[in-house]
């Protein structure tokens, strides 16, 4: 598998990456400088205690107070509390080797116990502001690298539990232990595997140089301000998935060329000739396809090719997508076959969907009915491969009686929301873009060459989309459709056609009733 990151740094306020995997959009992100951002550690002071919720409400800047549960406080609260007294006051050195900790809180507390209303705290954003609410934040500290994530007021060393190897477990274990700086712990990620001791020695060396950096920030600063920003979205889409497969890092913008070929080169020189700075004069979102991709991806509707389509709804409480086969073969003898088939195909789009919209909670999935216990297997082992890939922690149940898959997922920003309708041309109101359109043409198409043998088809249309797909003498949209479904395709522009009406018809003038 190949993977791409293309960069877009000309949108009106963010900077926007999408990760390409075999071409096909898997991951797109919009790095928004002035947002409140996962892993962002703020200097806040705490402005309600509650009780009732054993949680406090802490000022970090933001217009809602951020949550801080009991549970999310950590066992070292009163430590991490007392080097933050200390630092503001100018008797604390930023290494932790001679620092006395304190005992740690009970894990069944209360939050009364620990915490006053007044009091000034260091804390790190969990789950960025979504909805009405403001972040959510944590008061165990954690800086991240790409090998390991240093871990302050604790001493212990654990691997990640995603690498199965248990020599490979002991070696790192061993490795870090000897590297370890004094009154930090250290957990190894999944993507130290086979790396050296230089390798891990350098990134627990930068790690350092982030809490020293935090260390004299907060000796200056009043709550609430942000003590540390984490690396910016596309720098920490970099560090968590880069590996072998990456074959391209495309830029549109000249600084931020420089600087990730700088951030290249400090965590893999091998890797920095990848990164390109694409100088061309049509959008580079366009140029790749991606704004394709985001139109039909993004929609109430996703079409998975064939006629099988997804539909996809938004509540406040979770997200609930329906499986549709459309008007795919479903004759009885074939019916348990077709779910199948259209339920892998599904359980493939609807992983991809949960990364690019990075939908978060409860989503409910009302899968096709299938009868046999050996094709529900199938389906629910399908669904957990295609998942495994997803950095979001998420837990998946097996298929219900009924039909339906429940997945929770992590959720830690607001999910992406891009809306797919433009104004109508016809009338008052939106219509879906025309781009969908084409491709719900050529599903339709798709199906029509599989069910019928005639090599004449029809096409009527409104006279503009009949304009897109005829444009180019040799190289049109109707010509590539016609040598790949081996159908002589004709396309009439009909001037009573609504904008985004269209009909298929034979050589007998009959028109294909489609789904």
């Amino acid at each position: 598998m190949s993977t791409e990151l293309v960069i877009n740094s000309r949108t009106a306020d963010s900077v926007a990456v999408s990760l390409l995997k075999d071409g096909k959009l898997s991951e797109l992100h919009y790095d928004n400088q002035v947002d409140f951002s996962v892993g962002d550690v703020y200097l806040g002071k705490v402005k309600k205690i509650v009780p009732g919720l054993n949680a406090a409400f802490v000022d970090v800047g933001y217009e809602k107070d951020a949550f801080l549960h009991y549970h999310d406080l950590g066992p070292q609260i009163k430590s991490l509390n007392k080097f933050t007294r200390r630092t503001l006051t100018g008797k604390q050195r930023w290494s932790l080797t001679d620092f006395q900790p304190e005992a740690d809180i009970d894990k069944n507390g209360s939050i009364d116990s620990v915490l006053r209303e007044g009091h000034t705290i260091l804390v790190q954003i969990a789950k960025e502001p979504i909805s009405t609410k403001g972040p959510r934040i944590t008061s165990e500290i954690s800086l991240a690298g790409r090998y390991v994530v240093l871990v302050p007021f604790s001493n212990r060393v654990s691997v990640s539990s995603k690498l199965r190897d248990k020599e490979e477990k002991d070696r790192l274990k061993r490795l870090v232990l000897s590297i370890k700086p004094g009154g930090f712990g250290i957990i190894v990620r999944t993507a130290a595997q086979d790396c050296s001791v230089a390798d891990l020695d350098a990134d627990v060396e930068d790690l350092v140089g982030k809490w020293k950096q935090l260390h004299r920030n907060v000796q200056r600063m009043k709550p609430p301000s942000r003590a540390l920003r984490e690396l910016n979205r596309v720098s920490a889409l970099l560090r968590d998935v880069l590996n072998d497969s990456f074959n391209s890092i495309v830029v549109d913008s000249p600084e931020l060329f420089n600087e990730l070929k700088e951030y290249m080169r400090s965590i893999e020189p091998e890797k920095e000739k990848i990164v390109k700075l694409y100088q061309g004069r049509i959008p580079i979102f366009e140029q790749y396809g991606i704004e394709r991709q985001i139109k039909s991806s993004f929609g109430r509707s996703v079409s998975m090719g064939k006629g099988a389509y997804l539909i996809i709804e938004h509540t406040e409480a979770m997200h609930v997508i329906d499986v549709n086969s459309g008007n795919r073969t479903n004759s009885d003898e074939n019916q348990e076959a077709n779910a199948l088939a259209v339920n892998i195909s599904a359980a493939e789009e609807i992983a991809r969907q949960l990364r690019l919209r990075d939908m978060g909670g409860i989503i409910v999935v009302d899968f096709i009915d299938m009868h046999r216990n050996e094709n529900r297997k199938k389906l629910y082992e399908k669904l957990k491969e295609e998942m495994a890939t997803d950095r979001a922690k998420h837990k998946i149940l097996p298929p219900s009686r009924f039909g339906l898959i429940e997945i929770t997922r992590q959720r830690v920003r607001p999910e992406m929301d891009i809306q797919t309708r433009e104004e109508n041309p016809d009338g008052i109101g939106k219509v879906e873009a025309p781009i969908l359109i084409v491709d719900e043409i050529e599903n339709q198409l798709d199906l029509i060459s599989q069910q019928d043998s005639s090599k004449l088809i029809y096409l009527h249309l409104h006279p503009f989309i009949a304009a897109y797909l005829t444009k180019g003498l040799f190289n049109s949209v109707r010509r590539k459709w016609a040598k790949k479904y081996g159908k002589n395709l004709k396309i009439t522009p009909r001037d009573s056609y609504k904008f985004l009406e269209y009909a298929f018809f034979n050589d007998k003038d009959e028109k294909f009733e489609l789904n």
